[in-house]
């Protein structure tokens, strides 16, 4: 896993104490525990476990902690993972007493800086048709829907839309030249 910079986490004085850092195996229980509460067919604890332990993918979770301090419990988590010159988004989640305070857009924001940093051209992922919130947040974003998987998600059974974002050269470049 690539630890972000320090700017690509950073919270203003004054500001929502939330950092964003990589996952441990500490999160396991309560990111499991999240990820059951936000989805009806969700991931195990070892599934998230082995990403820990495989440190190939960005595993990120956010918290409410100073830099620097010990892990706190995670009130989001994002995973991503990037082959060649694509990345994609597998699974974002926010528990439900810390949404509406952008967690879920500044764990997209890491994705897509990570994205940039690491010469994708593309980032995408799949959303339930009728997840307006999370269709919202990935618009604002610059994602846009370039597909459709039919009957994708079971309990309900629902298409999933497939979103991509085209990260510019010019971002590519900038993120480049930055680290």
């Amino acid at each position: 896993m690539t630890a972000l910079a320090p700017s690509a986490h950073a919270t203003a004085p004054g500001t929502d104490p939330v950092r964003l850092r990589a996952a441990v195996p500490a999160d396991l229980d309560a990111i499991a525990a999240i990820e059951r509460i936000a989805f009806t067919d969700p991931w195990s604890r070892e599934a998230f476990a082995q990403l820990v332990r495989g440190g190939r993918a960005l595993f990120l979770v956010a918290d409410e902690a100073a830099a620097g301090a010990p892990p706190a419990p995670p009130l989001g988590y994002l995973v991503a993972w990037f082959v060649l010159d694509e990345g994609e988004i597998a699974n974002v989640a926010v528990a439900p007493a810390a949404r509406g305070r952008g967690i879920g857009a500044r764990l997209v924001d890491a994705a897509l800086t990570e994205s940039a940093r690491r010469g994708a051209t593309h980032l995408f992922l799949e959303v339930r048709e009728s997840n307006a919130v999370a269709r919202r947040l990935y618009a604002s974003r610059g994602f846009v829907e370039v597909g459709r998987r039919r009957r994708y998600y079971r309990s309900p059974v629902e298409d999933a839309l497939v979103l991509r974002c085209d990260l510019p050269d010019a971002a590519r470049d900038r993120v480049r030249g930055a680290g």
